[in-house]
């Protein structure tokens, strides 16, 4: 089975794709590095002829409001129509929990909005929620102060290793659609707070965070059921401290 991984280059893109392969599909990882652009539909005619699934890892280069939503936005209605010329069979988009309890941040609204256009489309699709990666704690505690202090929500989190969120996907993709959304997470909660302080100190990096509910999460406010699944989730088994360790 043909299977085009939009964004293939990327973090999560290239721990998939080889997944894939050892599965015995063949995988194309396209990104404007390969000669395949989404916002200017550059090559995805030649990249998804005879494709029967596409996984979008795909993320804007820019975090700025405007920047963002014109991204999930142009790139989505292009990919999609050239999934639909196409005859893709099952279309698997990565997204974050909370999506839609976040819509205080323009981010997050650029992310509804990708859900938005795929659920509209009429291409079978599946949505992976996941929550929060491990590997972006240091960009958290980065976004979140000025200096040697650090202001950051006690809600909770339930980060996930972006490996298992590579294997987790794998498994999507070679499913069958389910026109719906499936949440997945790591195996521990933590408060939001915490964990980054525990991170900074393994780190030996001498930033202070304070835990303040006020302080915004990339300009949304949180409580304890914002970053977090809302039901039953599928769960990695990889702890923070296991994945300290590595």
């Amino acid at each position: 089975m043909k299977i085009v991984v939009i964004g293939g280059t990327g973090l999560i893109g290239r721990q998939l794709v080889p997944l894939l392969q050892q599965r015995g599909h063949e995988v194309l990882a396209a990104s404007p590095n390969t000669g395949v652009n989404t916002l200017t539909g550059e090559g995805l005619a030649a990249a998804l002829a005879g494709a029967q699934v596409v996984v979008d890892v795909a993320n804007s280069p820019s975090f700025e409001d405007a920047a963002v939503l014109d991204f999930f936005r142009t790139s989505g209605r292009n990919l999609l129509a050239a999934e639909a010329q196409a005859g893709v069979r099952h279309h698997v988009a990565l997204s974050v929990v909370g999506t839609g309890r976040l819509q205080e941040s323009g981010y997050f609204r650029a992310k509804q909005a990708q859900e938005d256009l795929i659920e509209a489309a009429g291409v079978p699709y599946t949505l992976v929620q996941a929550t929060q990666f491990l590997e972006f704690l240091g960009g958290i505690a980065q976004s979140a102060g000025a200096g040697d202090e650090i202001r950051l929500s006690p809600a909770f989190i339930q980060p996930i290793s972006s490996d298992e969120v590579a294997a987790m996907l794998a498994e999507v993709a070679l499913g069958a659609p389910r026109n719906g959304r499936v949440e997945i997470a790591g195996p521990e909660r933590f408060r939001l707070a915490e964990l980054v302080q525990r991170y900074l100190d393994l780190k030996q990096d001498g930033r202070r965070v304070v835990a303040d509910p006020h302080a915004l999460y990339f300009g949304a406010p949180l409580d304890d059921a914002t970053l977090v699944p809302a039901g039953a989730a599928r769960q990695g088994r990889i702890t923070f401290a296991q994945w300290m360790a590595r």
